[in-house]
Parts: structure tokens; sequence; C-alpha cells
């Protein structure tokens, strides 16, 4: 049986996101190009807290395997991504999101899992995934906090929202280049 942590505890962790998602936004990279309609800071911290309510939401159902989905949002638009034991899943974990207030629409970027997964993969897999994020981190040319990572048996998956399609091939040319991993899915959208 999951333990749900109580209200006040929910709520201190949305304040602290909220608190959290203004200082973010004073280094983010804004594209000036015309591709990418920047968000305003009320929508940055709207977003935060519909991830952190999803989120809270998909980790109390008993179905879903929320340590396993990664949430981005992006105006009201909810992405999961991630990698699901089977489709009963993903289907449940849609309908989760959909029913958290201020979800405007769900975009299904998960993955099923395909056979089973030893320790050693795992470990490898979590390297791997750090890896990623280092590179991402570091790299000038990617907004790294917009992109999820998921590994499973060195195939990376990237979600989440990018600038422009320019962006978006360069965080696939940045996780190709990672030793270990053997195969990039794409699961990023261009932002709107």
């Amino acid at each position: 049986m999951i333990m749900l942590p109580h209200r006040s505890t929910i709520a201190a962790a949305m304040a602290a996101c909220a608190l959290f998602v203004p200082l973010s936004a004073c280094t983010q990279v804004i594209d000036t190009t015309g591709k990418a309609e920047p968000t305003s800071i009320g929508n940055k911290i709207d977003d935060s807290v519909v991830t952190t309510k999803v989120k809270a939401a998909l980790l109390g159902d008993d179905y879903v395997k929320s340590l396993d989905v990664k949430v981005v949002t992006r105006k009201g638009e909810v992405m999961l991504s991630g990698f699901a034991d089977n489709q009963a899943q993903i289907d449940r974990s849609i309908l989760v999101t959909k029913g958290v207030e201020g979800v405007r629409n769900v975009d299904n970027k998960m993955s099923l899992k395909e056979g089973k997964q030893s320790v050693g993969n795992k470990i490898d897999d979590s390297v791997i995934t750090a890896a990623v994020k280092s590179a991402m981190l570091q790299d000038p040319v990617m907004a790294s906090m917009e992109i999820s990572v998921s590994t499973r048996k060195g195939e990376v998956q990237l979600s989440g929202f990018v600038d422009s399609t320019l962006q978006l091939n360069h965080a696939l040319d940045v996780a190709k280049g990672i030793e270990g991993v053997s195969a990039v899915v794409n699961k990023m959208s261009v932002k709107k």
C-alpha cells in the first residue's frame, strides 16, 4: 500500500516549486527567431503546479508505476514519457493525468518495456542517463532542464519540449555521442 503525503506536505512542495521556477526562468535562453513562443513566468508556475499534481496523482494510483513515468508540462499540455510494463498501464496513466485539474491536453510519448531487465542493465542505464543529462547541462545549445532522459537496456529516450527543430536534432546528437548508448528515441516536441 502506498502512503500519500499529507496535504500540507504537497502544498509545501508546490510552494517550493513556485519559488524555484521564477529563479530558473532568469537563466533561460529565449529563442528570438520566432520559432517558439516564450512562456510567461505565470505560465511556468502554473505548469509546475500541474506537473506536481500529475506526479502526485500517478504516485497515488496503485496500478501506475509512476517512477518510470516522466511528466513535463507546457501551457497546460502534459507530456508523459518513459516506459510502462503494458498498454493498460499507459492507458491508466493517461486517464489519471486527464483527471488532474489544469490539464488541457495529454501527449502520450510512453513506450512499452521489452523483455526483462537485469540488475546490471539497470546500473548501466543509470550511468548512461546521468552521462546524457550531464552532457545536456554542459552544452550551450541545450535548455536541458526541459528535456527528460530515460534509459532502458542502453536505449535512451529523450522527451520534453525544445525551442526548435535544430535544438531537437542537436539533443539527439548529444545523446548519441555518449558511450554505452545503443539507440536514441525521440519523444520531444517543438514548442508551439
